[in-house]
């Protein structure tokens, strides 16, 4: 099937650098667990978490699809008998550990179906994947709505990965029992987050049905996801304020302006409407997320907002929220934002490139102390660089389309090499040439990015890159 690899040369002595240093510092994440080849966290985080390692495999994916086969797998292979997935696992000596005493996010539906489209279409796979989600949402709706009402809840920090967040106030960073906690000031907590697991789950399931042709099935799906999504915003949606706010175990509004609506951008669990309002009245807004370093946790306006350096998810930019915002802004046709995030990111880790968790959002200063000491190669700020340089002068294999995209700046190109097949890009000028193993397809104008089908037909294009 030929060598999965992707090569890039461009004339930005930095930008080249920030490239193979990243590349360089993946390939120290990829670790043998029970002996198959996964990509670990890194950066001090040593087990594989279900809110990075199954979007990161995917990323990976670019450059090695067995790793990511069994980023995506390990996941689906624990799922427990009820349906529970675990929120990370640890390999210690020869053994596996699942661990399932946190939910620690739910980026794994998408990057999964991805991987299905990058490893071949195997049908087991696909079966697989149904089955997982499906389980995955009936235990949600069987233990994660305590109170009846409806909407799903968030029971401990690490349920949505957001350590030492202070908005979950004296919440428990762990919770692994099927009963809710009690006694606590904040949780269970009703949750966007949560709502938007379900949802993502239900709009794949969906997806899945339409790729076998079971349109009946799809139509199920696609109305439990559409009614989830409504659902969502009558709880949970404050017209006034342009965005979603959870709820605490009183039922009433938690104040904070957090950065987890980008995360339901992430699911696609907004709609568009209710997206174009956050976008527009909050994350380009100067004095809540778009800060000389964009995407703080909360509002810097917020008086929750703390600018913690270390692993603390009230303020300070997070390198996982840079990973997962371009997925999220694509989904919502926000494809200029794409390039301003990776320019920004880029020259926050600099000369230097260090990569950390955590940059403040003022000074773009990489926060370089980690919760083992110093910090390097963890795994979402490496794969966001890779991420953003290939949304930016590269060609993305996206299912079953082409995405090529050429910003106005330098000159160079890029290859990717996937399954006995290269596509290439040329940044020339002030034009860009597109290439099909060696042929060809078309020629555009640098600040756009074109969408084609496999064979290189273009679908679409945006102008404003």
């Amino acid at each position: 099937m030929g060598e999965t690899k992707v090569v890039f040369k461009i004339s930005d002595r930095l930008l080249q650098k920030l490239f193979d240093s990243a590349e360089a510092k993946c390939r120290q994440n990829i670790k043998s667990f029970a002996g198959k080849k996964v990509l670990i966290e890194g950066g001090g985080y040593n087990k594989v978490w279900i809110e990075t390692q199954p979007m990161g495999g995917a990323m990976y994916g670019k450059r090695d699809l067995e790793v990511a086969y069994n980023n995506q797998k390990i996941f689906m292979d624990n799922q427990r008998s009820d349906g529970r997935l675990p929120g990370s696992i640890e390999y210690t000596g020869d053994k596996l550990i699942p661990q399932y005493d946190k939910f620690q996010g739910f980026c794994f539906p998408g990057p999964a179906l991805d991987v299905y489209y990058m490893t071949g279409k195997d049908p087991a796979f696909l079966d697989q994947l149904y089955e997982v989600l499906k389980k995955y949402d009936e235990y949600l709706w069987k233990y994660r709505d305590s109170d009846s009402d409806g909407c799903l809840e968030s029971w401990c920090k690490y349920d949505t990965g957001e350590d030492n967040a202070v908005r979950y106030g004296d919440a428990p960073d762990y919770w692994e029992d099927e009963t809710a906690p009690q006694g606590y000031e904040v949780v269970p907590m009703a949750s966007m987050d949560f709502m938007s697991y379900s949802y993502a789950a239900r709009d794949t399931m969906a997806e899945i049905a339409r790729i076998k042709g079971n349109m009946e099935l799809y139509t199920l799906h696609r109305k439990e996801a559409d009614s989830l999504q409504v659902r969502i915003r009558e709880i949970l949606w404050d017209d006034k304020k342009g965005a979603f706010f959870d709820r605490d175990n009183k039922h009433k509004q938690m104040e904070a302006l957090i950065h987890n609506n980008l995360r339901m951008m992430y699911w696609k669990s907004m709609t568009i409407e209710d997206a174009r309002r956050f976008v527009e009245e909050h994350l380009l807004n100067e004095k809540e997320f778009w800060t000389p370093m964009p995407l703080p946790s909360v509002s810097i306006s917020d008086p929750l907002y703390r600018n913690d350096e270390i692993n603390n998810w009230s303020g300070q930019a997070q390198a996982l929220t840079y990973q997962r915002a371009i997925i999220a802004l694509e989904n919502y046709g926000y494809y200029g934002l794409i390039p301003k995030l990776g320019r920004k990111l880029f020259e926050a880790i600099g000369e230097e490139c260090i990569f950390v968790q955590q940059y403040d959002p003022i000074t773009m200063k990489p926060s370089l102390i980690g919760v083992e000491g110093e910090q390097d190669a963890y795994g979402p700020a490496m794969l966001a660089v890779l991420e953003y340089i290939s949304r930016m002068y590269g060609v993305v294999l996206s299912r079953d389309r082409l995405i090529w995209s050429s910003v106005k700046d330098y000159t160079g190109y890029y290859e990717q090499h996937m399954n006995g097949h290269v596509y290439r890009i040329e940044h020339i000028k002030d034009k860009a040439y597109a290439f099909i193993d060696d042929r060809q397809i078309c020629c555009f104008d640098r600040g756009v990015r074109l969408e084609t089908d496999m064979n290189g037909k273009e679908l679409c294009r945006y102008n404003g890159l």
